[in-house]
């Protein structure tokens, strides 16, 4: 269903966490992202990883974390989902930039 709120739709979060945060709890942080998978039934898969790239381009951005949805509806009832909402407000404090973009891919 091209264009539609049907099929897949990846959940993009670019992430820069603040300075002084020791690794222990970045690893802790992403463990309990990695989890959220477990707990809210929409987000059927999830990835993640620490850039990499030669092109120095990443305007500080440090950490990429994918998440994998049916439909724009099941991103809606992830956002809306009382187990993300906790997660966010813990996670979102910890950052000094973020960027998150929803696509459909082609």
């Amino acid at each position: 269903m091209e264009g539609g709120k049907g099929g897949v739709v990846k959940h993009i979060l670019l992430a820069k966490f603040k300075d002084g945060i020791p690794p222990e709890q970045i690893d802790q942080l992403i463990k309990q992202y990695a989890n959220l998978v477990n707990l809210v039934e929409p987000m059927k898969a999830f990835h993640w990883g620490e850039d990499v790239s030669i092109e120095n381009l990443h305007q500080g951005f440090t950490h990429v974390f994918e998440s994998t949805f049916d439909s724009l509806e099941g991103i809606a009832e992830y956002i809306a989902h009382p187990v993300h909402v906790e997660y966010a407000n813990t996670l979102l404090p910890q950052l000094e930039k973020v960027l998150i973009i929803d696509y459909k891919p082609q």
